[in-house]
This record gives C-alpha cells, sequence and structure tokens, in this order.
C-alpha cells in the first residue's frame, strides 16, 4: 500500500470527511450524522478552518480522504500553563482499518501537538469502543479520568 499523506482539510474535503464520520454506527446513533452538507456543518468548518488552535486533518491515499480527525490547541493554567491538545472525531475508512493507517494519523497528530508546544493530548472515547480502547493505550494514551458530557 503506498504511504497515506496527512494535511490540513480544505472545503473540497468536506464531503469525504462528513462520509467518514457517517460511517460510524455509534455516532449516527447519537448524533444522526448524515453526508448532507447542511450550512451548520459548512458554518462549523470555516469557524474551524479560521480558527488558528484548531486543525482538521485528513488523511489522504491515491488522491482520496481515508481517514480525519479534529485537533484543538488549548492553552491552561494548570500544570504550569501547560498547552493541551484536545483529538476528536477520529475516522478511519471502515475497509483500510487494521493497516496502521490510524496510527499513523495520531502519530502525525501528535508531532503537530508537540510542534506548537502541547505538553499532553487528552481525547475522549464511547465507553463502548472497546476496539479503540486498545487502540488508544497502545498509543500510550491511560484512561486517567472519567469523562463527563452534559447536552446544553
Amino acid at each position: 500500500m503506498p504511504p497515506v499523506t496527512f494535511r490540513i482539510a480544505t472545503a473540497a474535503d468536506l464531503p469525504s470527511i462528513l462520509a467518514l464520520l457517517a460511517d460510524d454506527a455509534i455516532a449516527r446513533a447519537r448524533t444522526g450524522y448524515t453526508e448532507a452538507l447542511l450550512p451548520s456543518v459548512q458554518a462549523a468548518f470555516d469557524e474551524i478552518s479560521a480558527d488558528p488552535n484548531n486543525e482538521l486533518i485528513v488523511g489522504e491515499l491515491d488522491g482520496e480522504v481515508i481517514a480525519t480527525l479534529q485537533l484543538t490547541y488549548i492553552p491552561g493554567l494548570s500544570r504550569g500553563g501547560m498547552r493541551r491538545a484536545l483529538v476528536e472525531a477520529v475516522r478511519v475508512r471502515s475497509d483500510l482499518r487494521g493497516r496502521r493507517i490510524g496510527e499513523a494519523l495520531m502519530h502525525d497528530a501528535m508531532a503537530r501537538a508537540r510542534a506548537r508546544g502541547c505538553g499532553m493530548m487528552q481525547l475522549t472515547t464511547d465507553k463502548r469502543r472497546v476496539e479503540a480502547h486498545r487502540f488508544y493505550a497502545r498509543l500510550g494514551f491511560t484512561a486517567s479520568h472519567e469523562g463527563m458530557k452534559c447536552p446544553l
């Protein structure tokens, strides 16, 4: 398999990113992901793209977007003012899983975070995603905190 390249997403990538997000039963059930390009989705993409503390990364193979994640850089006062990187919406196209593309995507994100001065990367993952838990543990993540969410 040729190497996957990682880059910042462009507006032309949005339909492919939406397809990756929609190709997930757990996410579809809780948020109603669809491949439709809604005005609210376009607005969110525009906001992410304009924010210097946000990056939407895509993995490309043979000119096709096959992986994505969102990376947010967070300044903080705790831990001596350490910057953190927050990872969200990690996806690899379902027919390409198990080929270490997700691992390469996460290593790329870690390198980006280090380059931005982050001393920690954090994420949440659904408790039902047992395979994802093993994947993140293999990359060095530990389940050190209990995540909580509250709809607003």
